[in-house]
């Protein structure tokens, strides 16, 4: 029931531009805040989740830890890198409508990617939220570019496959 009412109806469009632009400019700002701000480098991140896999109730799984430990720490530029743009990339395409499940999807996995390292802020909220985005469907950016401008360039054909319209 709720399911249909987010993939189907008019008046979910509206609740979900809300959350879109909601969810999409704290996105945007933290991802501009990292990339024009000082510096950003994630290993100090890093190395405070992997200490806080450790004691009688850890807040990190081992699992997590050690995947933290010897795949992301080494290569803690490349995720500075990803983490920082990836945050401005998911917040463009919640504001814009554009890619909106793509976009969803990727913020979702960001979440996750926080709250397994211990951190709570804002987390939990925006992996709630971002789930009725992911759940609705084409209805979240029917009022963006994914309703708008991605019809007149692309064209769904039989088998519910999308090809450049001849008129683009």
């Amino acid at each position: 029931m709720v399911i249909n009412f987010l993939r189907t109806d008019k008046r979910a469009t509206f609740i979900l531009l809300f959350l879109r632009l909601y969810i999409g400019y704290t996105w945007l700002a933290a991802g501009i805040g990292k990339v024009f701000g000082q510096s950003f480098d994630a290993s100090g991140f890093l190395k405070g989740a992997i200490a806080q896999a450790s004691g009688d109730h850890p807040a990190v799984q081992s699992w997590w830890a050690d995947f933290l430990q010897h795949f992301v720490l080494p290569n803690a530029d490349l995720f500075s890198f990803l983490v920082q743009w990836g945050e401005i990339l998911v917040g463009l395409g919640l504001i814009l409508g554009g890619l909106t499940k793509t976009a969803a999807f990727f913020g979702i996995i960001m979440n996750l990617s926080f709250l397994l390292s211990g951190t709570v802020s804002v987390n939990p909220n925006l992996l709630i939220l971002t789930m009725f985005i992911l759940v609705a469907g084409q209805n979240a950016g029917r009022i963006g570019l994914d309703g708008y401008v991605f019809p007149k360039i692309f064209r769904k054909n039989n088998h519910g496959t999308y090809k450049l319209s001849k008129t683009a």
